[in-house]
């Protein structure tokens, strides 16, 4: 393994690791150094809760890279959450160097408030002022020894208003692309990823 730490990607909803495809091939084509590992979630279209899915990231970074080895953490949408889950209930904080939440709905979406809790937990767990997403907040502290960055899309509609994409501490950038999945697709994007990633 090399001295950079390695990037552990966390994908989104109805998604998959192949999501990462594209930015995987800047970071490989910048970098021929990194250790990059994209698990895969399934998230029963959103019915498994965040909890759950953050518990799973657990056991797989245990499994792949031990529980001492430092990483960087990259999340999109709804990886975001499960990602900072693992950094604040799974001791993930104590390991994190750099954490990117990309078009996350770290403050709530409008999108899922009239989604049942019964039905898709998941996507419950991001309505605006969920009892999840207070309990994060209240334990934010621990995300203040990471470097952490918000990238969001200002015009999106997934995470509604975009601007509503922020953790409550670190770097907030808004990206100058016009979707959600432009987040981790178009050029500009996955340029300005792969120089946070890649930054000393």
């Amino acid at each position: 393994m090399s001295g950079r730490p390695p990037l552990v990607l966390v994908h989104g909803l109805w998604d998959t690791p192949r999501l990462f495809r594209r930015l995987e091939a800047e970071l490989h084509g910048r970098c021929d150094d990194i250790t990059l590992f994209a698990p895969h979630l399934p998230h029963r279209l959103g019915a498994t809760p965040l909890r759950q899915l953050a518990a799973r990231l657990a056991d797989l970074i245990e499994a792949r890279f031990g529980r001492d080895t430092p990483l960087d953490l990259l999340g999109f949408s709804m990886g975001g959450l499960i990602g900072r889950l693992w950094l604040q209930e799974h001791g993930g904080h104590r390991r994190c160097r750099r954490f990117l939440c990309v078009g996350s709905p770290q403050r709530g979406t409008l999108a899922a408030q009239l989604v049942p809790h019964a039905l898709l937990a998941g996507i419950a767990e991001m309505k605006l002022g969920s009892p999840l997403l207070r309990e994060l907040d209240r334990e934010a502290a621990l995300l203040e020894g990471i470097d952490c960055h918000s990238l969001f899309c200002p015009t999106e509609l997934t995470v509604f208003p975009g601007w509503r994409a922020v953790l409550p501490v670190g770097r907030r950038w808004a990206l100058p692309v016009a979707t959600h999945r432009q987040l981790i697709s178009h050029p500009l994007a996955l340029t300005a990823l792969a120089d946070l990633v890649l930054a000393d």
